[in-house]
């Protein structure tokens, strides 16, 4: 009891504050409740960011840290170390590294976003882009950080992001896993010992927080609480968290740029936080009314999308219960072969002169062709004849093969047997395609049989027909 009551007042000697003077809000008290807790379609206001703070760790141009992954491992501040240590995770992907590079202002929001999740703030529950339809995220506008036009990813992805932030020496062997490891490998010569994402996955660890908190803090405030809405300083606050990243990174023996004079009077301890009224602390973190109506206009376009995801699946859940019915079977058009050979017939019949439609033979036709018929179920379609079209050409003139294969078209009906015997310019068609067989071909055409004695005619015949091949070529 004696010993608590000389701590306390150790602490308020000091620090400048009594125990009962920090104000930690209820709903963070206990460690399971540190994430930021909003209904969906909430925006995160920057208190619930906290967002100064955040604003101070990068916009500090301290450089005292060394960055492992940068080429001939140059010296530069907080904000480039970990804006570095993103850019080179195996988890980032083409099109994140990509925005980074051509806009360095998505770079640092994405950054600022990125350290909460670290800490434990932004959970795994949070989406930042409206049209998310999982009912396992909630979606939140962050009015503060989505200045530019880049895509914050979800929490789920920048998780995964940080996870594989590790320096290369770090994926064979695993990364230390305690801030007593971390010194250890700094005070061998490792500089730096871990990445800094991992640095602050192991301070903001629960099973750490007892042993950190009493080695570098006063009661009761810990690590974690850097990150609250506590009515200590933003500016304080954010230069404990550099001089912890600093003492751990680059040795505990090295002088630290970001001590004060307390801090340098006292070893191993954080560098002094300053409290705040209530009137000083409603100063900070307060939300332009750009922001805020910005943040008004996406929940609304939030719950505008919800509406109408819930609409598609009702109607989706009112079609399954309730199919539409099938459209009807359009009559089919197609026709068996001897249904085809049928209507062949009929039209030859109607086009024969009428002298012999009384014949015999042409009445036996028809009247087979309609005994045949009558089997099928459909009646005998009425076709109308067809008519040659071959106005404006000569019959006597020599046409090419274009105008043959047009000529067919126009002049021959596609359901009338084609036995009868054509006329010349159907043969000369016939030669000049057998010519450019044989020309793809590259040889002449297969040759006729081997003559038999005493037939020289044929043989004649043959060489003759060789030879204007021969004569095309």
């Amino acid at each position: 009891m004696a010993s608590s009551s000389s701590t306390d007042r150790y602490a308020a000697n000091i620090q400048g504050w009594n125990i009962q003077q920090v104000n930690t809000p209820p709903q963070y008290l206990g460690r399971k409740t540190l994430p930021i807790k909003r209904a969906d379609a909430e925006p995160l206001t920057r208190e619930d960011l906290q967002y100064d703070l955040l604003y101070y760790i990068f916009a500090d141009q301290t450089e005292a840290f060394v960055d492992y992954l940068a080429p001939a491992r140059p010296v530069v501040n907080f904000c480039d170390l970990y804006v570095n240590a993103l850019y080179n995770s195996p988890k980032c992907s083409k099109v994140l590294k990509d925005k980074m590079v051509e806009t360095p202002a998505f770079a640092i929001e994405f950054a600022k976003i990125a350290l909460l999740t670290n800490v434990g703030r932004i959970n795994t529950t949070m989406a930042f882009f409206p049209e998310m339809k999982t009912a396992l995220r909630s979606y939140h506008p962050v009015p503060s950080l989505q200045k530019t036009d880049g895509n914050l990813q979800d929490a789920p992805r920048i998780k995964n992001c940080l996870k594989a932030a590790l320096l290369p020496f770090e994926f064979k062997t695993p990364p230390p896993s305690s801030p007593a490891e971390i010194i250890d490998k700094a005070r061998a010569g490792q500089i730096p010992p871990t990445s800094v994402v991992n640095l602050i996955f192991v301070l903001s660890n629960s099973n750490h927080a007892m042993t950190v908190a009493q080695k570098h803090f006063d009661p009761p405030v810990e690590f974690l609480d850097l990150f609250l809405p506590i009515n200590l300083s933003s500016l304080s606050r954010a230069r404990v968290f550099l001089w912890l990243m600093f003492h751990y990174l680059q040795g505990p023996d090295k002088p630290n740029p970001f001590d004060d004079e307390y801090s340098r009077l006292h070893p191993g301890r954080v560098p002094r936080m300053i409290p705040l009224s209530r009137e000083e602390q409603a100063q900070e973190n307060v939300d332009p009314p750009d922001e805020i109506e910005w943040g008004k206009r996406m929940s609304a376009l939030r719950s505008k999308f919800l509406r109408e995801l819930v609409d598609e699946m009702e109607q989706e859940k009112r079609r399954k219960k309730n199919p539409p019915l099938p459209p009807p079977v359009a009559p089919s058009t197609s026709y068996t072969a001897q249904e085809m050979a049928v209507i062949r017939q009929a039209r030859a019949q109607r086009m024969e002169d009428p002298r012999s439609r009384g014949s015999s033979q042409s009445h036996e036709g028809r009247s087979h062709g309609y005994t045949s018929y009558e089997s099928s179920s459909r009646p005998l379609p009425q076709l109308e004849p067809f008519r040659a079209d071959l106005s404006g050409e000569d019959p006597n003139q020599e046409r090419t093969m274009l105008q043959q294969a047009w000529h067919v078209i126009n002049s021959t009906d596609p359901l009338e047997d084609s036995d009868k015997e054509e006329d010349e310019h159907v043969r000369l068609d016939y030669n000049r395609r057998l010519r450019v067989l044989a020309r793809l071909r590259g040889k002449e055409p297969t040759p006729e049989p081997e003559p038999q004695p005493g037939s020289s005619s044929q043989a004649g015949q043959s060489t003759g027909r060789l030879q204007h091949v021969q004569s095309w070529r």
